[in-house]
């Protein structure tokens, strides 16, 4: 596959969440609020990223028309 902007995209999308994973799993979070924060930055990139997924897949698919 080719590199696309969208691959661009889902690459630094996996890197912000890898390093919040790290954080998190090295006793990062000061918190409970903390911890909610970080989960939901993990929840909120892992949705950015199945929709910039859906949306490469429905370019890709307009490609091929």
């Amino acid at each position: 596959m080719a590199n696309t902007v969208f691959d661009a995209l889902i690459k630094k999308l996996n890197e912000h969440k890898s390093s919040a994973t790290e954080f998190m799993a090295d006793g990062g979070c000061k918190d409970y609020t903390h911890y909610r924060n970080m989960c939901g930055l993990i929840q909120g990139l892992s949705l950015a990223q199945r929709e910039i997924l859906d949306l490469a897949r429905n370019y890709m698919d307009d490609d091929n028309d």
